[in-house]
């Protein structure tokens, strides 16, 4: 065997910090790449959230109007346009993964998806249900984004 000249042994240990920085580098530069995707997806998922959000007056101010279509307007061919939009727009939204919370009357109360702005005082029992939805809820990409403001009573 033979001995490592001094000059051997610094280049070697001089090798050694280098390739400890390569990784290091590398690592970093993982890492950076990681936190960026992570960053585009979030950016992306907020402006597609905040984009939702200035719509939702609009598909409420529809829903309202065919709601509350007077019964002598009915059978007018210009109404059921009206009507024929808010079904296409229900088919848009579902496809934008957009989906109406459930907050049918008898539906248990739940305070992760509805906001309760009114309490049937009258009613009595343990379970808190659902009495009358007031404004829909929507969950997008399986988070809510908007609660839905419900009248709550007990069963």
């Amino acid at each position: 065997m033979t001995r490592k000249s001094k000059k051997e042994i610094e280049f070697e240990q001089k090798i050694g910090e280098i390739t400890e920085d390569l990784q290091r580098t590398r690592a970093d530069f993982e890492n950076y790449r990681k936190r960026s995707e992570i960053d585009r997806t979030v950016a992306r998922e907020f402006g597609e959230v905040s984009i939702v959000l200035k719509l939702l007056p609009v598909i409420d101010n529809i829903e309202r109007a065919v709601k509350y279509i007077p019964d002598e307007l009915k059978d007018n061919s210009w109404v059921s346009g009206i009507s024929k939009l808010a079904k296409n727009l229900e088919k848009s939204i579902e496809d934008m993964n957009l989906k109406k919370i459930d907050a049918k009357p008898g539906t248990a109360f739940n305070p992760e998806l509805h906001e309760a702005i009114q309490f049937d005082e009258s009613s009595s029992g343990d379970n808190e249900i659902i009495s009358e939805e007031i404004q829909a809820g929507y969950i997008f990409n399986g988070k809510p984004i908007r609660h839905s403001m419900v009248k709550v009573a007990r069963n």
